[in-house]
């Protein structure tokens, strides 16, 4: 297998960090220069479908692209230690809250980075107001998860999933524009203290 990766984006740093977390060290990795449009060129763009990373290329020849896809089509080779549920509710409610990461405060902060960061431009047209627009959104949505920190020590479960990790690299993929959750957000400093204590928030960098 090769992964198609890039140390730009927070995407890519998602199954790297996921990768970590199971000790699956036995994947070629191959890193796209986004910069130089690499992800762009034809020869990149027959073998993965569509501009983006990551991509995971099987022996086969198969190519899956979206960074959770590949995340769990790796839970399914490596199982140990379970990062996205082990029965009907705890997959769905690891689900809910890793799409709401995803939806609520990731995207956001990618976009408020996308549209703010100058090194940024030469991937697409700036807007002031998109950045700021989504960044705002994102501050909104960490006074939820805050709520749900205070339950729980982990996000999505009773121990670190996907959930925690799809927040935890949006939250630090948004380090680039200098976004800092609000101080009094506590639960989630706690947590997001916690998730830079393991050795996986070092792989993804």
């Amino acid at each position: 297998m090769k992964l198609y990766d890039s140390r730009l984006a927070p995407n890519p740093r998602r199954v790297r960090w996921f990768m970590a977390e199971k000790g699956i060290g036995d994947i070629e990795v191959e890193d796209v220069d986004l910069l130089a449009g690499a992800h762009r060129t034809p020869a990149y763009l027959e073998r993965v479908g569509i501009a983006n990373v990551p991509a995971l290329t099987l022996d086969d020849g198969t190519t899956i692209t979206e960074s959770v896809a590949i995340c769990r089509y790796l839970e399914a080779l490596h199982p140990d230690p379970n990062m996205f549920g082990q029965g009907p509710e705890e997959v769905a409610v690891i689900e809910m809250w890793t799409r709401r990461a995803e939806m609520m405060a990731a995207t956001p902060l990618m976009m408020a980075v996308r549209h703010a960061h100058p090194a940024l431009a030469v991937l697409e047209t700036q807007v002031p107001e998109v950045a700021a627009s989504n960044r705002q959104g994102a501050e909104r949505a960490l006074k939820f998860f805050d709520r749900r920190l205070s339950h729980s020590d982990w996000l999505g479960a009773g121990r670190i999933t996907m959930a925690d990790g799809v927040l935890f690299i949006g939250l630090e993929f948004a380090r680039m524009v200098r976004f800092k959750p609000p101080e009094d957000l506590v639960h989630v400093a706690r947590w997001h203290g916690a998730m830079k204590a393991r050795p996986s928030a070092a792989a993804g960098t």
